[in-house]
């Protein structure tokens, strides 16, 4: 099935305005860079800091997760390996495919804006699915590796929603946080 969604992509959507596009849009998350931009912007503001904190324990968590732990240990090659037919847009991404490191981090990230009760998630959750299905559009991701990584990146961003609260309930407690 990871195979009919790749190619029929490829058969159906793929033309020079899209493909200039999706190189574009990738490249965002090439290392989680418009994420890492965004969590230094809101971790310098005082009252998005906190959100700023969530995302980057999310993001944080997503490289150990994602790429320390999953992907050596599942070891899973691309498609663009399995069926290199399908000529790159990009250059060759050197890990392993499961999951897909772009999607993670990018629900990682907007998720622990939506789970800090920011509005901000919803352009963020639009961006983290267009650089999901890039990946797909590329052919250097499985839609299964997408959709674990979304997964993967949406429990990520609860999680460091999560210990970013628990940390500014402890700095309120000790009286060291601004009101």
């Amino acid at each position: 099935m990871d195979f009919a969604i790749l190619d029929w992509i490829q058969e159906n959507l793929r033309c020079g305005i899209l493909d200039s596009i999706m190189k574009a849009i990738t490249s965002l998350g090439d290392g989680g860079k418009i994420w890492v931009i965004c969590t230094v912007v809101l971790l310098l503001i005082p009252r998005t800091r906190k959100a700023g904190l969530a995302m980057a324990l999310a993001l944080a968590l997503n490289v150990l997760f994602c790429n320390v732990l999953l992907k050596p240990l599942v070891a899973r090659p691309r498609p663009c390996d399995v069926n290199p037919a399908v000529q790159l847009l990009i250059e060759r991404p050197l890990d392993y495919s499961f999951p897909s490191g772009h999607t993670a981090s990018s629900f990682a990230a907007a998720f622990a804006l939506y789970f800090s009760g920011k509005k901000l998630w919803i352009p963020a959750t639009i961006l983290a699915g267009l650089i999901g299905f890039s990946r797909l559009y590329l052919y250097v991701h499985y839609p299964s590796d997408v959709l674990a990584g979304a997964l993967i990146g949406v429990m990520l961003g609860w999680l460091g929603a999560a210990l970013a609260k628990g940390a500014a309930l402890r700095l309120v407690g000790r009286g060291l946080a601004g009101h």
